[in-house]
C-alpha cells in the first residue's frame, strides 16, 4: 500500500515537471514569444494558457505589454525665432510587435536607448517650427502645446512598423529658460501690455470725442429750435400787444375792457375757485357792467 502511494506521487511529480516543461499561461499584461532553436517562430498576444515543445527546443520570452514611461534628459534647443530654452520631454510607450521588439531592440534597455535618439530628434524639430510666444504666454489662445505634443508623437510614430515599439503619447514634462531670455520675455510682455492700454486709451478717447460731439450737435439743435420757438411766441405776442396798442389808441378805456375780458375768459376756463374781494380788477365786471361808449 505505501509502494503504491510512493508511484503515484512520483507520477504527479514527473507529469507536473513535464507539464511545466511543454506548457505556459500568458497573462493579461504579457505578450509572448516562443523561440524555437534561438529564432522567432510564434507570438503570443492574447491572455490563456498555451503549449511548446520543452526546452532546448523552444524557449519562452516573456514581455509586459502594458505603457511604460521613459523621461529624455533635459536639453537644450532652439525656437523658430532662435531664443535658446531647455526642455525635458517624455513618452509613454509599450510593446506592439514582440517579435519585431526582440528582433530590432531585444529588450527594454535597447528600446529606451532607441526612444531617447528619437525623442531628442522629435523635439528638436518640432519645437523648431514654432514661436517662443506659442510656448510661453499670458493669452492662453495662442499657447500650442497640444498642437505641439502632437506633431512630436507624428514623429515618433515610424518606430512602430521600424521597432514593433507603439506611442501612446509625447509630452513637455519640463520647459525652463535662461535669464537673459525671461528679462527679453518680460519685456516684450510689458511692450504688448503697454501697446494694448494705449490703444484701449486711445479708443476711450476717440469714443469720447464722439460721445462729446453728438452732444455738441444736440445741444445746438435744441438751441436753435428753442430759439425759433422764442422767435415765433415773441412774434405772436407783439402781433397781440400791437393789436391792443392800437386800440388803446384810439379808445384807451375800451381797450382796457377788452382786456379784462379776456383776462377773465383764462382765468374762468377750467372750474376755478378764486377768492378776491368784489371790487378787485377784473373781477367787478361779474358785480356791474361799466358804462363805456365807443369813441366815433
Amino acid at each position: 500500500m505505501k509502494n503504491i502511494a510512493v508511484v503515484i506521487l512520483v507520477v504527479l511529480i514527473v507529469a507536473v515537471m513535464l507539464l511545466y516543461l511543454v506548457s505556459f499561461q500568458v497573462r493579461q499584461t504579457e505578450s509572448a514569444l516562443i523561440l524555437t532553436f534561438g529564432q522567432s517562430t510564434r507570438q503570443i498576444q492574447k491572455p490563456g494558457w498555451n503549449w511548446k515543445w520543452p526546452a532546448p527546443i523552444q524557449t519562452l520570452v516573456r514581455y509586459d505589454s502594458r505603457p511604460t514611461l521613459f523621461e529624455g534628459v533635459e536639453e537644450e534647443t532652439t525656437t523658430k525665432g532662435g531664443e535658446p530654452i531647455i526642455v525635458q520631454t517624455y513618452v509613454i510607450w509599450r510593446i506592439a510587435d514582440a517579435k519585431r521588439f526582440r528582433e530590432a531592440v531585444r529588450d527594454t534597455a535597447g528600446a529606451e536607448k532607441l526612444l531617447k535618439s528619437r525623442l531628442r530628434d522629435a523635439q528638436n524639430k518640432v519645437i523648431g517650427r514654432h514661436y517662443f510666444s506659442e510656448l510661453v504666454n499670458t493669452d492662453r489662445q495662442q499657447i500650442k502645446f497640444g498642437e505641439i505634443e502632437n506633431e512630436m508623437v507624428l514623429v515618433c510614430e515610424p518606430v512602430k512598423q521600424a521597432y514593433g515599439i507603439g506611442i501612446e503619447s509625447v509630452g513637455i514634462k519640463m520647459l525652463k529658460v535662461s535669464e537673459k531670455v525671461t528679462e527679453d520675455v518680460f519685456a516684450r510682455m510689458r511692450a504688448d501690455r503697454k501697446r494694448k492700454t494705449e490703444a484701449t486709451l486711445a479708443q476711450g478717447s476717440a469714443e469720447a470725442m464722439r460721445i462729446k460731439s453728438d452732444a455738441d450737435s444736440k445741444i445746438t439743435e435744441l438751441l436753435a429750435a428753442a430759439e425759433a420757438r422764442a422767435k415765433a411766441i415773441r412774434g405772436s405776442g407783439d402781433a397781440e400787444a400791437a393789436q391792443y396798442y392800437k386800440m388803446l389808441d384810439a379808445d384807451p378805456e375800451f381797450a382796457m375792457f377788452l382786456r379784462e375780458i379776456e383776462t377773465l375768459k383764462k382765468t374762468l376756463k377750467e372750474r376755478t375757485t378764486v377768492v378776491l374781494p368784489a371790487d378787485a380788477e377784473p373781477f367787478k365786471l361779474l358785480k356791474q357792467m361799466p358804462q363805456i361808449e365807443p369813441k366815433q
